[in-house]
């Protein structure tokens, strides 16, 4: 069985489902494209993976807040579902508007999208960002920041934005370039990640006393390009073995799930319990 940390006040396992190929965010598009996750996820299948990730002893899921998501949430939870959310923003809508969506279906946390946050970053706005955490803790939810870049969660430390946990992306594709990086990892995606990202990120999370998820330990499957399939369980137990090592105890992860050509998610959760890491 996964083993269950303390998460925000509730009992969470440490593998979480999140929803990137449920919203149709492929990064392998020549494998998988997005127009196809669209395809393949209807609400019916969303409530169904849900439903398995429970019976394999996964508590939470971590869903992008859009109305579609939000609706597959509340209809889950109607038929019996009882996982833990944690829902990220959603950016095209208003703030305000889509924390109040959120917040009727009382998730365990809501964090700032990653991308939205470090554009903000960028652009210096870090004000809009600390009055967007005190929105959320507002509503009586525990208030989180994703981003994809190590240094904006050592400054939102450093200077204290409120933050209670964060959602931190192993691999970063911003303002990188193919040039950068003889260590790319995949070829076929507008979206580059790059290997050496990784332990980059794993040291800031190991670094803060402040719970964390994990979020694309796989690269958006671009560590999978050009393996034969018998490699690929050893590889994702590796991945997992490497990460769990360096992560807090208490910290957890996710993984999205495409279960159109198979059940990618029990094949996680086996290839977690086989991983032999010290955490587990």
């Amino acid at each position: 069985m996964i083993p269950k940390v303390n998460f925000l006040g509730g009992a969470v396992s440490r593998l979480i489902v999140g929803d990137n190929p449920i919203n149709g965010y492929s990064y392998v598009p020549s494998i998988a494209s997005g127009e196809g996750m669209l395809d393949y996820y209807t609400e019916a299948r969303v409530i169904e993976l849900l439903s398995h990730a429970e019976q394999l002893g996964i508590s939470a899921f971590m869903p992008l807040g859009n109305e579609f998501m939000i609706r597959a949430v509340r209809h889950f939870r109607n038929a019996g579902g009882q996982q833990d959310i944690i829902f990220q923003s959603y950016p095209p809508a208003d703030f305000k508007l889509n924390l109040s969506q959120m917040a009727q279906l009382r998730p365990l946390g809501i964090y700032h999208q990653g991308t939205t946050t470090d554009a903000l970053c960028e652009e210096g706005r870090f004000s809009v960002l600390r009055e967007r955490i005190k929105m959320i803790k507002g509503e009586g939810i525990h208030a989180g920041l994703g981003t994809h870049v190590p240094e904006f969660i050592m400054r939102a430390e450093d200077e204290d934005w409120g933050v209670d946990f964060y959602a931190a992306c192993l691999h970063n594709s911003r303002k990188r370039s193919a040039a950068d990086s003889e260590l790319k990892i995949g070829e076929t995606s507008t979206l580059k990640f790059f290997m050496e990202d990784m332990p980059l990120m794993l040291k800031a999370i190991a670094t803060i006393n402040k719970p964390v998820i994990a979020f694309k330990l796989f690269a958006g499957g671009q560590i999978f390009l050009n393996k034969p399939k018998d490699q690929i369980p050893s590889i994702i137990a590796s991945v997992f073995k490497e990460v769990y090592s360096a992560i807090k105890p208490n910290d957890i992860a996710a993984v999205g799930i495409y279960q159109r050509d198979g059940d990618q998610l029990g094949q996680c959760v086996n290839a977690l319990l086989s991983s032999s890491s010290p955490s587990m």
